[in-house]
């Protein structure tokens, strides 16, 4: 493992040292001809937020819409089965890096984990899957992928409208950046902890207090996000998140909704659900059942396993981040005595 490493020339200080780090704009503007529908979106921001029509549709004759993110949408990792899916994200080099940035950083991100009541291996382990320590936070302008996705995919225009209509709300004066230079993912998340504007409006903090947010080249502003998103979304200090689990034969037949905890311990156990670790008997907890390499997986999650599902609803997603920060967390060196 190594034991330094270099983070696009971030320090914990506050921004970056080199203009190729600031969020450029991914690629050349687009034309994108007004038809009623992007007319009927800029007067309902005139309508209900007071958004000039004329200045919301010249921001919009900037973004292009483009065919790959529709594709890239067509093909979720997620619905890989777990065997498949742990690998992208449980690797030696992914996480060596993760106990790298931790060290080089150590300071900042154990302050944010205790001032947001947050394990500080959680936070690593949430940019070191979203982006690679913030390697790779995404290609596209931000404004193509949420006008691409609000008024060309159809499944979840009702969404993406949504948060094409808070990044006109976050302004030029709450993100670092104008909103059309903005960069990340096909889905319009942003940053490196890929924060979509929803959450950035909800959630994103000014941690270096500079007085904008700015999710690609303050890391203080980066950590205190992604901290303060778990501590709004309920993490528990010091609390299980998932342990291995055995299922009796003649279990009670339960079909859990959703990533919720909502039966007692001591109740999934008197089931024929049992901990392989001991753990409250009192406290809530929920069965998943995972694809694993070598046969089922069976887990009792908690409500911190919920707490990352937040993040991504997916459970093979909270069980990576988990499994990534327990790792990233037993390769650091001990503490002196």
């Amino acid at each position: 493992m190594t034991a330094a490493i270099a983070f696009s020339g971030l320090s914990s200080a506050g921004c970056a040292s080199t203009a190729s780090a600031r969020a450029p704009a991914a690629s050349a503007s687009g034309s994108l001809d007004v038809n009623p529908d992007y007319a009927e979106f800029a007067q309902e921001l005139n309508r209900e937020a007071g958004l000039p029509e004329a200045a919301v549709l010249a921001t919009l004759r900037k973004a292009k819409v483009q065919q790959s993110i529709l594709d890239a949408m067509s093909r979720p990792a997620e619905a890989k089965p777990w065997k498949d899916y742990r690998p992208i994200f449980l690797t030696e080099k992914r996480i060596a890096d993760g106990i790298a940035f931790y060290q080089a950083n150590r300071e900042l991100i154990e302050r944010a984990a205790d001032e947001f009541g947050v394990a500080p291996e959680i936070i690593v382990a949430i940019i070191g899957v979203e982006t690679s320590y913030g390697r790779n936070y995404g290609s596209y302008k931000v404004l193509d992928a949420l006008v691409t996705l609000a008024f060309h995919y159809p499944p979840r225009s009702r969404f993406f409208r949504g948060e094409l209509r808070q990044l006109f709300l976050l302004g030029d004066t709450h993100m670092a950046y104008p909103i059309d230079e903005l960069v990340g993912s096909y889905a319009g998340a942003m940053g490196w902890g890929q924060f979509i504007p929803t959450s950035v409006a909800n959630f994103a903090r000014d941690y270096d207090g500079d007085g904008r947010i700015d999710l690609w080249n303050s890391l203080p502003d980066i950590i205190g996000s992604v901290a303060n998103y778990f501590s709004v979304h309920g993490w528990q200090k010091g609390q299980a998140v998932a342990v291995r689990a055995t299922v009796a034969s003649d279990a009670r037949p339960i079909s859990p909704e959703g990533l919720q905890p909502v039966y007692p311990v001591e109740q999934l156990k008197e089931w024929g659900y049992s901990s392989i670790d001991p753990v409250d008997p009192a406290q809530a907890a929920t069965w998943l059942r995972l694809d694993g390499a070598d046969g089922n997986e069976d887990w009792l999650t908690f409500q911190n396993f919920y707490v990352i599902s937040r993040y991504n609803r997916s459970p093979l997603y909270s069980m990576a981040v988990w499994q990534l920060s327990q790792a990233i967390a037993g390769g650091l060196p001990r503490a002196a005595p």
